[in-house]
């Protein structure tokens, strides 16, 4: 599966912006909702990265050095599947959490929506990416993430902030509004999400810390788009038919929430 950052370079070669230096000929993402004039400008919102020698630097190698028992860990396979943002694995990563499995027979219009979403919060993204170009701690620490077939791509792309927690915490956001009595499951499925970049030793936890901000950024942008919302509202008589036909949780949801309650 390709990274994120594949995923974006495609979307700005057609859209006229910025490209990043990796792009894939053969992945295909839907359009966003939003045109570049219209995705918050990560430039204005984010800081720099943490500075060598600084605070904030030595946070993110203790956040690092927890996450290290994790690794051959059921936590650890969670987070290797959470890396995977192709479909349909980037929809089953939050169907235990909605209560439902998002597919495109039970759910056309939502897992539509992701993958629209995907592009706006990948996007949302690039302008800090660009600019600092930080190196991930696989790569400082010549150590290897939990997905070997992403990280050639990974080398080459800025690690602050993370695309993939800003798309994670940003469809836990919209799945939030789009069942509420599922919204806490989902806000820590979304969390959860995040960690999993920082688990697979692709991503420092400010780099998540910043995705999150990009996520929610990106979400209050959506909030006025008129596609979004209709979209918004037809996802919520799919859910809320399917949730009324359920027998019951998936077999692998018990392992999900297993592997989550992992220290």
């Amino acid at each position: 599966m390709f990274a994120l950052l594949a995923i974006c370079g495609q979307v700005f070669a057609q859209s006229g912006g910025a490209q990043p230096n990796v792009t894939d000929p053969h992945f295909k993402i839907a359009p966003g909702y939003l045109k570049q004039s219209d995705l918050p400008n990560s430039l204005l919102l984010l800081g720099a990265p943490p500075e060598a020698g600084s605070a904030a630097l030595a946070r993110d190698e203790e956040a690092r050095t927890t996450t290290i028992p994790l690794r051959g860990t059921a936590r650890w396979k969670l987070a290797t599947t959470d890396a995977d943002l192709a479909f349909p694995q980037a929809a089953d990563n939050f169907s235990c959490a909605m209560g439902i499995n998002i597919d495109e027979k039970q759910t056309p219009r939502l897992y539509a929506m992701m993958q629209k979403m995907l592009s706006d919060f990948g996007l949302s993204t690039y302008g800090v990416k660009n600019k600092y170009n930080r190196v991930r701690p696989f790569v400082v620490h010549n150590e290897a993430t939990c997905r070997a077939d992403q990280e050639a791509i990974l080398r080459g792309d800025g690690s602050y902030p993370s695309g993939h927690t800003a798309a994670g915490w940003g469809w836990a956001l919209v799945f939030a509004q789009i069942n509420p009595a599922r919204a806490n499951e989902l806000f820590q499925r979304g969390i959860a999400f995040g960690q999993s970049r920082v688990i697979c030793d692709a991503h420092w936890q400010s780099d998540v810390d910043a995705g999150r901000i990009m996520g929610a950024a990106t979400v209050s942008r959506l909030q006025t788009n008129a596609a979004f919302l209709a979209d918004l509202k037809a996802a919520k008589a799919e859910v809320k038919a399917a949730l009324a036909k359920r027998s019951g949780p998936a077999p692998h949801c018990a392992a999900e929430a297993a592997a989550l309650s992992e220290p």
